[in-house]
């Protein structure tokens, strides 16, 4: 894919089921959840915990499809996927990615692009090269493009969820598939309930620990733990003074960046933004700071190191995760808004210069009263990563 084409991609894929987008958990966040939902929720954890083990999972709905991720492929997967075909086994690519590797421009609204598999092809370290553009390995061959099948999206949005690059080995299912999958050992989750996910994002989520912890600027800080259902991903409030005393205390949502905050990393300005907003937050007294276990806008710290290598390679921030296969901006803030809640905080002062930031915490039930401004120089090593947020993020740096 050249440069130009993807200079152009728009900042969301409007055909993406899962890029959760300004609206993304448009339910109001509440304390009880129902038992159907979390069940729901349960079975696509469990079906995330399989594909990283590089299971196949059924993905069941009106046209059932097996999903073997292309990275954690192995014969074994690749034989079970055989064993339960009804038609031929593809490659799905997210359009983005299957653009740089057949070096052919797709239309990026398009769910997927599909690729008849051949012997080849069928080879496990091939499909782990095809699915990793840093693996810098093209196809061996003239790949047969076909028809994607009705649940593309939703196979690549399951793959998605695990923090796999999104590739994946589909296979139409027999019409015995859901016995045969079942004597095989091998889970299956409804495909309306993997595109609704984003919706409950935060459903279940609780609190499980809080204790003070003394902070350099907010030496009257607490930090609160908080367990997602089932996925035992935690995330944080820290909360300097009493926040919830106040109208619209300063509020910040911070995704954890184990680069910038842990090491110190210039690539980006993470680790200023995270020190800056808690000695703003002790300045004035009162604050919370919300830490999520969305490294990388939400693609996982593996992948944002791939990105980072086709960054050296030329593309910015945004056209590396595009390379991968992923979108702009892949978190979904529902999460946010239902921690904010459980603390007893529904209006705040949003600190972001991410303007797409206050919409979707708008748009999760919570009232952003103002939006202030998080601005830290460029330090010669990350001005280029700060001028593609403001000139393809939209970030506000005034």
């Amino acid at each position: 894919m050249t440069l130009e084409l993807m200079n152009h991609v728009p900042l969301r894929d409007q055909a993406d089921p899962f890029s959760p987008g300004p609206g993304a958990g448009r339910e109001t966040p509440h304390a009880g959840t129902p038992d159907g939902a979390v069940r729901r929720v349960r079975a696509v954890h469990r079906a995330v915990a399989e594909l990283k083990r590089g299971t196949p999972v059924l993905l069941r709905g009106p046209a059932p499809l097996l999903v073997l991720p292309a990275e954690t492929a192995s014969a074994a997967g690749l034989r079970d996927l055989a064993t339960l075909a009804a038609g031929p086994s593809l490659l799905l690519l997210a359009p983005a990615r299957a653009a740089a590797a057949l070096q052919r421009p797709f239309p990026l609204t398009a769910s997927a692009i599909a690729i008849r598999l051949t012997a080849l092809l069928s080879d496990p370290a091939v499909l782990r090269a095809l699915a990793d553009p840093t693996a810098a390995q093209l196809l061996p061959d003239e790949p047969m493009l076909t028809e994607s099948p009705p649940e593309a999206a939703t196979a690549l949005a399951l793959v998605k969820l695990a923090r796999l690059l999104p590739a994946a080995v589909v296979v139409p299912a027999r019409p015995d598939g859901v016995a045969q999958c079942a004597a095989l050992g091998l889970l299956g989750v409804e495909a309306a309930d993997v595109r609704a996910f984003p919706e409950r994002m935060g459903l279940g989520i609780r609190r499980v620990a809080e204790t003070a912890v003394p902070l350099d600027g907010a030496p009257d800080a607490r930090v609160v733990a908080f367990r997602e259902p089932d996925a035992g991903i935690e995330h944080l409030a820290i909360l300097i003074g009493r926040p919830d005393t106040v109208d619209a205390p300063l509020t910040r949502i911070h995704s954890e960046c184990f680069t910038g905050d842990l090491l110190g990393s210039l690539r980006c300005d993470c680790g200023p933004q995270l020190k800056g907003a808690i000695r703003r937050m002790g300045e004035a007294g009162a604050g919370v700071l919300l830490y999520l276990a969305q490294e990388g806008r939400g693609i996982g710290l593996v992948n944002k190191l791939r990105a980072y290598t086709m960054q050296d390679r030329g593309l910015d921030t945004l056209d590396a995760n595009r390379a991968l296969g992923w979108g702009v901006d892949e978190r979904n803030f529902l999460l946010a808004a239902t921690m904010l809640t459980e603390i007893g905080v529904r209006r705040v002062r949003l600190l972001t210069n991410n303007p797409a930031k206050v919409a979707s915490l708008a748009a999760c039930g919570i009232e952003v009263v103002d939006r202030e401004s998080h601005i830290f120089a460029p330090n010669g090593v990350n001005d280029h990563y700060l001028a593609t947020k403001a000139a393809r993020f939209g970030h506000m740096f005034d």
